[in-house]
């Protein structure tokens, strides 16, 4: 049985997975579960300091391992890493497990979010926006490929966006006739359908 009830929020780095996660398992009554946090839990230590000792392929592996467990569970709402979506098998997986919520961020905003954060080893580099820029446009179309709902996080308030989403997770599922819910950030809130 695919536990649809399953939330899986995917995404560059900085783009909310967490913070909008936290909020949307709470207002679902829901488990909050971050892929991430997960892995430096069971190594006890950090993602960066995994990085160094087993480089990214490494860690690929541990959050293959870690997202498969967690996204068996059901009634879980489910903060992946930024690149969890560059495994096949971890996009067929969420595909096949959740409803798939691709949480959409400019790379200018990611960076404003992440700049002083140094625990992020993707962006531990002299160009950090350049690399956010390259990363979104090389894991982008993975993103919308895997996504049934894509939301822009912008510069919404946590509430507003998570508000957003309550609405179209309500939805019927036959009024998303192409598989794909897409919220702009230039929608008003007062626009949402009403059930």
């Amino acid at each position: 049985m695919i536990p649809s009830d399953n939330l899986f929020l995917i995404g560059l780095m900085g783009a909310g997975k967490t913070t909008i996660g936290r909020l949307l398992a709470k207002h679902r009554n829901l488990a909050f579960a971050d892929s991430d946090h997960e892995i430096e839990v069971r190594c006890g230590v950090s993602i960066p300091t995994i990085f160094e000792i087993e480089g990214e392929a490494g860690f690929r592996r541990r959050e293959a391992c870690v997202i498969d467990e967690l996204s068996r569970r059901h009634g879980i709402v489910l903060g992946t890493g930024g690149g969890a979506i560059l495994d096949p098998l971890n996009r067929d997986r969420l595909k096949a497990r959740g409803t798939v919520i691709y949480l959409r961020c400019h790379p200018h905003e990611l960076y404003l979010r992440t700049r002083h954060d140094r625990n992020r080893p993707l962006l531990q580099t002299d160009d950090p926006l350049a690399r956010l820029q390259a990363l979104y446009e090389m894991r982008h179309p993975l993103y919308m490929q895997t996504a049934d709902i894509v939301l822009d996080t912008g510069r919404q308030s946590v509430h507003c966006l998570v508000r957003k989403l309550e609405g179209v997770l309500t939805l019927d599922a036959s009024r998303k006739t192409d598989g794909l819910a897409a919220l702009s950030e230039t929608e008003r809130a007062d626009d949402s359908p009403s059930s």
